[in-house]
């Protein structure tokens, strides 16, 4: 007996030294496996979210003969899940299969029958798929795992649901072919409305609305988004989407204000890591504040790894600001094909009237008295009648209230009001107001977002769970950038 354990002791270095990558990707697999057994039979959510989170770190590790060996060793040989995933793994990489991996299904002699496995299986292959730009084979895998969860009504199986509700629009989408799962999207958020599946209906509903939006179907979208049911957000990637899509409706109905704040909410709760959404949130943020009439700071455009997609964006920013309406022209020229992939031609296109009324303030504080013509060609004017133009631009600022000036409509002139001192009047105290409850409602917020184990309270921790719970918080740490990346 003593031999035996020194023989497989010093075995384990060599085999270990041989092939190291994919054993240890398989038995993570396998790990995680255990992982999500363990939470179903004790219907504990959380060790299911742990799963999908640590699934993510080996989602670059994963290999065509790892995931034949993992499904041998968590499906029954001869099931239909077995055969249907087997189908779409390419079987030229068996000869790369090491000792481990190829003794897997000889060592798995007990077969996992839950659901949960088996939708994990699907999740890994549809990742995989995905992954090797196999799209149509994607879109065949994922229709059958949302064939085979309409059929499962367990609450551990909802975090994984709400993965493969994403990887099944995300294969359409890549495919040019969203519209043909719109009827099917409705259909699985109603179903998990009934089921009180809260973190799928999230999910669910910010891929409606990102297929709504994808075909500017934005009336459609707000009655989907003001009827949907409503509950507190169980998830900060889902909460941080919806609100980037209710920005965008928000900015194509013009409620800049709204949109401005659900804009920079995205981006301001967005993780580090999701950098791409990041920069989608605020090039819509510096349209929709300067549509305000505000000038973003110059720190929004220079923010680390965002300055070369924003660059665009603030020359833009440069000509709204001087009010020059040639240069913002010419920007608008020279970046059509940036603003056309952004899908943001339609606002920059709103933009040349606030383009016109900053040049018309810039020239209303510089002069006390000017003539109207003097004013269509500071404001380069190419109409027919151009005096005739900026007279109504100026009659109409100056009911807005953008500009305290009257016109001399006898001599032609525009006469600008001397600016009196700002602090007697009521602008610092609506300025304090908006950012003292900006802190209250960021306060607000965080204290929602804190969350507790179950009965804490009640039970007092021992050593081992706290060295349990500890070694779970740094794995957390370590993996939650790259789970965030991938979600965005």
């Amino acid at each position: 007996m003593t031999q035996e354990v020194e023989m497989k002791e010093a075995q384990v270095p060599s085999h270990s030294v041989s092939s190291f990558s994919t054993p240890s990707t398989l038995q993570h697999l396998k790990d995680i496996a255990a992982l999500i057994e363990t939470g179903a039979y004790a219907k504990e959510v959380r060790r299911i979210i742990r799963a999908v989170r640590l699934t993510i770190m080996l989602r670059r590790k994963l290999k065509a003969s790892t995931l034949s060996a993992f499904l041998s060793f968590a499906l029954s040989p001869g099931s239909e899940a077995h055969s249907k995933l087997f189908s779409y793994l390419p079987k030229e990489d068996e000869h790369d299969m090491d000792v481990d991996t190829a003794s897997s299904a000889a060592q798995g002699s007990v077969k996992h029958l839950l659901p949960e496995i088996e939708i994990f299986c699907y999740l890994l292959v549809l990742i995989f798929l995905i992954d090797q730009k196999r799209y149509d084979e994607a879109k065949t895998c994922s229709s059958n795992s949302i064939a085979r969860l309409k059929n499962i009504n367990r609450r551990t199986v909802d975090v994984l649901s709400s993965r493969l509700y994403f990887y099944y629009s995300y294969s359409y989408e890549l495919t040019n072919s969203l519209a043909e799962i719109r009827g099917n999207l409705l259909a699985l958020h109603r179903m998990a409305t009934l089921r009180h599946d809260e973190l799928g209906q999230e999910t669910l509903l910010n891929l409606l609305l990102r297929n709504y939006l994808h075909y500017n179907l934005y009336d459609q979208a707000e009655k989907l988004r003001s009827k949907a049911p409503r509950f507190e957000a169980h998830s900060n990637q889902q909460f941080c989407r919806y609100l980037f899509y209710l920005g965008k409706i928000r900015t194509i109905q013009l409620e800049y204000t709204d949109a401005k704040e659900s804009l920079l909410q995205a981006a301001r709760k967005a993780p580090i890591a999701a950098r791409g959404f990041r920069i989608q949130c605020n090039k819509w943020a510096i349209i929709v504040r300067l549509l305000l009439g505000e000038i973003p700071e110059r720190t929004v455009f220079m923010q680390k790894g965002m300055k070369k997609a924003l660059s665009p964006y603030f020359e833009l920013t440069n000509a709204v600001r001087i009010g020059d309406l040639e240069l913002f022209k010419t920007v608008a020229e020279k970046f059509s094909s940036t603003f056309s992939s952004d899908r943001s031609n339609n606002l920059i296109v709103r933009l040349r009237h606030n383009v016109i009324r900053t040049g018309l303030r810039n020239i209303s504080i510089s002069y006390s008295r000017i003539s109207l013509s003097d004013v269509a060609k500071k404001l380069r004017l190419d109409s027919e009648n151009p005096v005739a133009d900026a007279e109504s631009i100026v009659a109409k600022a100056i009911r807005d209230g953008a500009i305290d000036a009257t016109i001399d409509h006898g001599n032609g002139w525009m006469l600008s009001k001397e600016t009196g001192d700002i602090y007697s009047t009521n602008e610092p105290q609506i300025a304090f107001h908006s950012r003292i409850a900006f802190c209250l409602n960021m306060h607000n917020e965080a204290v929602k977002a804190l969350r507790f184990p179950p009965n804490s309270h009640k039970e007092k921790e021992s050593a081992e769970k706290r060295r349990e719970r500890q070694q779970q918080e740094q794995e957390l740490a370590k993996h939650i950038a790259e789970e965030e990346d991938d979600d965005f």
